[in-house]
């Protein structure tokens, strides 16, 4: 299977349409929103290693190394993508938009948390340079727990599949370093039209952007 048939079988794809909006049931046309209880599942991953939490094996895309399989062992991919399922799990839940939107890097979003009126920019600079800053995988998924919780509480969706490949990414100090420019030049708004010296960009990345 290939990698983009990888992609459209994980559960943001399969309810959120690529600009964003919830998928439509053919016959109905009511919208194909993941149901509580499979969210409950995905919750069930925060703070876990991948294969522990059985439910969860109905979610996972990622191909299976037979040998490494016998072994009880899982793969750098496989623990990347059930850490960002928890999160999408957690991020989702209780929310009546979308939470997983494409090409809405971690950088984009804490760039529209840090303007939003509710913020405090000093805080949420210190909240993401503890994640950016972060040399474990373990680490930075459990901080990645609490900038989730935040995007969450503004309605500010994340690209999910981004966050899969940058999780799997974080193992290796040569791409970890690619992750990191990239989400400090997305929150200081390099990768934009305008950008301000003085912080990031004036205008926020936002849900319906």
């Amino acid at each position: 299977m290939s990698e983009t048939a990888h992609r459209a079988q994980r559960i943001w794809n399969k309810h959120i349409a690529a600009d964003g909006t919830w998928r439509r049931e053919e016959r109905t046309a009511a919208e194909s929103r993941p149901p509580g209880e499979e969210l409950a599942i995905l919750r069930r991953g925060l703070g876990r290693p991948a294969g522990t939490v059985l439910p969860m094996f109905a979610f996972y895309t990622c191909p299976v190394d037979d040998f490494a399989a016998r072994r009880g062992e899982v793969s750098a991919e496989q623990e990347a993508e059930h850490a960002a399922l928890a999160l999408f799990g957690l991020h989702q839940q209780s929310k009546e938009r979308p939470m997983h939107r494409s090409g809405v890097s971690l950088g984009r979003a804490m760039r529209a948390l840090r303007q939003h009126e509710r913020s405090s920019p000093q805080a949420v600079d210190s909240r993401f340079e503890q994640a950016f800053s972060s040399t474990a995988p373990e680490t930075l998924q459990f901080r990645l727990r609490g900038l989730v919780t935040q995007l969450k509480g503004i309605d500010q969706p994340l690209d999910y599949d981004r966050l899969t490949e940058d999780l799997h990414a974080w193992r290796r100090p040569h791409s970890r370093s690619r992750v990191r420019r990239r989400w400090g030049l997305d929150y200081y708004g390099w990768t934009q039209a305008r950008t301000s010296k003085n912080g990031p960009a004036a205008t926020p990345t936002t849900a319906s952007s």
